[in-house]
């Protein structure tokens, strides 16, 4: 310390740089967007409603559409000709459940769960003679993606004369509209995914 002036230790790092350099990027400088500048900046794509565009979370109940839609669709199943005779569906007597969209995160998911009785008519060729035969069947609960697991239960209405050999032969046959049943369900289950 030669002529009695102090040594200056600068430091390496600055948190706080109070001084500009000449190597330094230029400060930024605060600039209105016009309405213009507004329009051409991307939207974000969001689902569900106004209110919620982070999309968190949003449930909406699709009970009436989903009840409604698998009614329309299964009346429109052709009717079944078997070895001995046909039927057809001509009712959805029960068609019970809950059908939801939630979107969480920013992401749709959909859902259901339903419990179904269709009523049938038929006429089966028995011992050489037309038998006209009514009666339903049930489709126990099922859900969305499920449908391979689908039973279906026949239920006669009018079986007073009919033969035990007989009756196992036309609930065999009615076990057949599982496989049309299932198809249109499975349409359903897109449409509900589409939404």
């Amino acid at each position: 310390m030669e002529g009695g002036g102090v040594a200056e230790k600068q430091a390496s790092y600055t948190y706080w740089v109070r001084e500009t350099r000449e190597d330094a990027a230029p400060l930024p400088v605060p600039r209105k967007l016009s309405a213009d500048d507004i329009s051409k900046q991307p939207q974000p794509n969001t689902l569900g409603s106004v209110w919620n565009q982070a999309g968190t979370w949003e449930e909406r109940n699709l009970n009436s559409w989903a009840s409604n839609r698998i009614k329309e669709l299964l009346k429109s199943m052709d009717s079944l000709e078997f070895s001995n005779g046909k039927a057809y569906i001509n009712d959805v007597s029960k068609c019970s459940g809950d059908a939801f969209l939630v979107t969480v995160r920013n992401k749709k998911r959909v859902g259901y769960t339903y419990e179904l009785t269709l009523k049938f008519k038929g006429e089966w060729l028995i011992q050489n003679e037309n038998k006209k035969i009514k009666g339903h069947l049930d489709i126990p609960e099922f859900s969305f993606g499920e449908l391979e697991d689908l039973q279906v239960e026949v239920s006669l209405s009018e079986e007073k004369d009919l033969a035990a050999k007989d009756k196992m032969q036309i609930c065999k046959d009615l076990r057949t509209f599982l496989i049309p049943i299932r198809e249109k369900l499975m349409d359903f289950e897109q449409e509900l995914k589409d939404r």
